[in-house]
């Protein structure tokens, strides 16, 4: 059978364009000489790192190897498997109580399935104590353990060197335009036309493609960002512009924090016996730390939500440039841009500022991701990038 048949069978069939990470996980899954005990996927962002892992995850505990239609199959996929523990960071980063934890679990035998499997979506947001317990745990290996960690990329800065050699690597790339929208008529019922526009405006980012697809705000919100490089004609244009995109982000984050932040807190409240009478309120004195602690992970995912808003928002502005930058360097023989329903834009930009000028703005956003991610208030960073950006008079 071809890798490429095998990736529409069962589990695989979520992983998109990736017939030769299909080919090694269903090796692994079938041949124990070919199994080892860490795994570390890595990749762009929507390339489907966690997708994948979380594939091979129920395929190792499906004694099919991975049909889609068993109990196994169904829970890991759900999350909710009595052997996969999974760790999906809503906040800033994974601390080194949560690696511990991981630990812990780690070393117990499989209750139901053939593994316990511990898998990390975001890895590379571990604190170093937090990576440094789980190395402790990579290097002794219980016996029935599978470790998988998801990160973007091998850099030291995403992940430690210590931990990345004591993993078997899996790089995912990512997905061809033309796999995605087919998945997304497939999968999502989407209108082709649709579909192979938000495969396209999307750059291969299959999350996002689904988003773009089924959320006309969703792509509102991306024309208006792509909108802005050729307003900022003046001061008072960028200034504008930079208060816009830090409401839009704003917006966006009260609208996704709205309805998780206040479930929590009822729920949480009472568990803690709020409101009750008698020997529940002596619980419910006790609980102000845990109400605090909650609070202060809201407000940690708050952010995280609120900078990942900021990130799209870069991306695509530095999408918008590099395309001037290629079509200023090659014309009409271009290759495939990030951005090809904005052509015009991008031509535009190309005659206005040039390869130069667009290398300049490409530098200033990507200053601008890192002085958001170091902790720059958002508006500052955005008022200094848009006027970085500034059109020549």
């Amino acid at each position: 059978m071809s890798a490429v048949a095998a990736a529409d069978e069962g589990v695989w069939a979520q992983v998109i364009g990736q017939p030769a990470v299909v080919a090694e996980l269903r090796a692994a899954v079938s041949d124990p000489a070919a199994m080892t005990h860490a795994w570390l996927f890595t990749g762009p962002p929507g390339s489907g790192r966690s997708v994948a892992a979380r594939a091979f995850a129920a395929a190792l505990q499906c004694p099919d190897g991975g049909d889609g239609t068993c109990h196994a199959c169904r829970t890991v996929l759900a999350g909710t498997h009595a052997d996969l523990h999974l760790v999906v960071p809503d906040g800033l980063s994974i601390g080194v109580a949560e690696a511990r934890e991981l630990v812990r679990i780690a070393g117990r035998a499989p209750s139901q399935g053939r593994w316990q499997t511990i898998l990390v979506e975001d890895a590379d947001r571990m604190s170093e104590a937090a990576s440094n317990a789980v190395l402790k745990m990579i290097e002794e290996p219980p016996p029935r353990t599978v470790v998988m960690l998801c990160a973007p990329s091998l850099h030291p800065d995403d992940v430690p060197v210590t931990i990345r050699s004591r993993c078997r690597v899996v790089p995912l790339r990512t997905p061809p335009v033309e796999a995605v929208a087919d998945v997304l008529v497939r999968q999502d019922g989407v209108d082709p036309a649709l579909a192979a526009w938000s495969a396209a405006a999307s750059g291969g980012h299959v999350g996002r493609a689904r988003r773009l697809a089924r959320d006309e705000a969703a792509r509102l919100a991306r024309k208006a960002v792509l909108d802005v490089p050729l307003s900022l004609v003046s001061l008072a244009a960028c200034l504008d512009a930079a208060d816009d995109l830090v409401t839009a982000a704003q917006e966006e984050t009260d609208e996704a924090t709205a309805g998780l932040d206040g479930p929590e807190t009822e729920a949480m409240k009472a568990s803690l016996g709020y409101g009750a009478r008698g020997p529940g309120m002596a619980a419910a004195s006790r609980g102000a730390s845990v109400l605090k602690d909650l609070e202060k992970r809201q407000k940690s995912r708050a952010t995280r939500l609120g900078r990942d808003s900021f990130d799209r928002a870069l991306v695509d502005l530095a999408g918008l440039y590099r395309d001037a930058l290629v079509l200023d360097s090659a014309g009409e023989s271009a290759p495939t841009l990030m951005h090809p329903d904005r052509r015009a834009d991008a031509t535009d930009l190309a005659r206005r500022i040039g390869a130069e000028g667009a290398l300049r703005r490409i530098d200033a956003i990507l200053a601008c991701r890192l002085a958001i991610e170091q902790n720059v208030k958002p508006r500052i960073a955005l008022e200094a990038l848009t006027v970085a950006l500034r059109l020549p008079s």
